[in-house]
């Protein structure tokens, strides 16, 4: 671990945490990636691996002469994304569309990353607010946020200052809510 920088905290390694991870630990920062699972399972996961895909395995259009989302996939691309890497790797036909092998896709972000020399992965369930000597979080918890940590977040500000945004899942759980996002306030 780079001596010089104290690491940042990642806390979930779905897409957007394994992606924020790969791309700090690219710059040279070093990162800690915080994953509950396999510790505490979902009724969605699986698998024990990253960035596991649980509704469809498409990523929409590839077509970055027609499509926002093929631009964005093509910015994603020179970037050095970990998740666009790992889709072309796992590439299935699918038309237009970038579809992958979904555990493929999952087991080579998981690959990537626990190889990777400043990414240190501690897995068990973060059930509380930080602590104070973590001085840099990213919550990237997506909609199966855990419920004990979605009570931490609540707690310190407040219902009308912090939110966690609800949407249902379009799968064999559309019945459940799940946390899609943190919104925290500037100022407290």
């Amino acid at each position: 671990m780079n001596e010089k920088l104290k690491p940042v905290h990642v806390i979930g390694a779905g897409l957007a945490g394994s992606e924020a991870a790969w791309a700090l630990a690219n710059a040279g920062v070093p990162v800690i990636l915080h994953e509950m699972r396999p510790v505490v399972k979902t009724d969605a996961h699986h698998t024990a691996d990253f960035a596991e895909l649980v509704c469809s395995n498409s990523f929409r259009s590839d077509d970055s002469e027609t499509s926002a989302v093929g631009v964005l996939h093509e910015e994603m691309r020179r970037m050095g994304s970990i998740v666009m890497r790992a889709a072309m790797g796992a590439q299935v036909p699918a038309g237009g569309a970038l579809a992958v092998d979904r555990d493929g896709f999952s087991a080579e972000v998981t690959r990537a990353l626990t190889s990777h020399p400043l990414i240190t992965i501690e897995l068990g369930e973060v059930s509380g607010i930080p602590p104070e000597d973590w001085d840099s979080v990213i919550v990237a918890t997506g909609p199966l946020t855990s419920d004990a940590l979605a009570r931490a977040i609540r707690r310190p500000h407040g219902r009308g200052r912090t939110r966690l945004f609800r949407r249902h899942r379009a799968h064999h759980l559309s019945r459940n809510r799940g946390y899609v996002g943190l919104l925290v306030p500037v100022a407290l």
